[in-house]
């Protein structure tokens, strides 16, 4: 039976690790050395297959919920905590390529000890920074199976624990409908997306309230005519709304794992966390064999990231009906 932690945490890694030598270089910079694998150095001087912070807060929510088996928020902040001070779920021990709003929601923790209050509620906190680290979140509501209003409610929590704005929980939203569609629908990646999609709208369509909010992704509704949308239409930056735009959009216009990331990554800016999110969701359709093995060989702490995964499986598995 698949193992469905596997393929989407090491989907996000490999993505992360992936862009990781071009973060913040503009798109005609990196057009001038183009990513075609894993390679070393560039933005932070790191080897090649280091991660950063996209991955280790995944996988710190990861150890969270193995751990306590449920999506505990204090327990999530503990864990951010830690790998802000310690260093812990970092391959170097040490953190590095830390977000603005992460960092001042974790100190704004660290004094106040309540993971509800801690979460930027501003516009200026629209960052991917949630979006970044979701996965596990939507992996856990897929094998709970909790009803859709908790599931919900679960993701936005988890989200909010840094970036507490409607728009970057609806982000993180809309990407647990499209885990959830990967997972138990039918038929392409593109045609489970637009059924994730078109669910996730419905749901926060039923709120007036949430519909100034969801309009900020209106180009997502319709992905047949999302996919004719121009390169130069598309931004790998760090605003919520273009992240996950750029992340469906890589998808919907190639055909494998491979193709995609190297799509993602390519378009400069934010590449680690487009990567990151993008691989994430690519995984979970193609599987975890049509990632590079060539590239999973690079990646850091590859086997302690395995063992999590196997851990998370051992306690949170979906039936193998449940998975298409």
């Amino acid at each position: 039976m698949r193992n469905i932690w596997k393929e989407g945490i090491f989907g996000v890694v490999t993505g992360d690790a992936l862009g990781c030598p071009v973060q913040f270089e503009s798109r005609e910079t990196v057009a001038k050395h183009p990513v075609t694998g894993m390679r070393g150095y560039g933005a932070f001087n790191v080897p090649a297959g280091s991660w950063t912070d996209d991955s280790s807060l995944t996988l710190a929510l990861l150890d969270s919920i193995c751990e306590t088996g449920s999506l505990d928020l204090k327990n999530i902040m503990e864990n951010f905590v830690a790998w802000l001070d310690d260093g812990k779920f970092t391959p170097y021990d040490e953190a590095y390529d830390i977000g603005f709003g992460t960092v001042q929601a974790i100190r704004k923790y660290k004094v106040l000890r309540d993971p509800s209050l801690c979460g930027g509620r501003e516009e200026s906190n629209n960052g991917n920074g949630s979006l970044m680290r979701i996965m596990p979140a939507c992996l856990y509501c897929c094998a709970k199976g909790p009803e859709e209003a908790e599931a919900v409610s679960l993701i936005h929590a988890v989200g909010s624990l840094t970036h507490a704005h409607l728009r970057a929980n609806i982000a993180c939203g809309l990407y647990f409908f499209m885990v959830r569609e990967i997972l138990k629908g039918t038929g392409s990646l593109a045609e489970r997306l637009q059924a994730g999609l078109d669910r996730g709208f419905a749901y926060y369509d039923q709120n007036p309230e949430n519909r100034a909010e969801v309009n900020h992704y209106s180009r997502l509704r319709d992905l047949k005519a999302f996919a004719e949308v121009p390169t130069e239409e598309i931004r790998g930056s760090g605003y919520v709304v273009a992240t996950l735009e750029a992340v469906v959009w890589s998808l919907i216009t190639t055909r494998s794992f491979t193709e995609a990331l190297l799509k993602a990554v390519n378009l400069g800016e934010d590449t680690d966390t487009v990567g990151a999110i993008a691989g994430g969701l690519a995984a979970l359709y193609y599987g975890y064999d049509a990632i590079p093995p060539e590239w999973i060989a690079e990646l850091k702490k590859k086997e302690w990231i395995e063992e999590l995964c196997e851990k998370a499986d051992r306690i949170l598995s979906l039936r193998s009906d449940d998975v298409v």
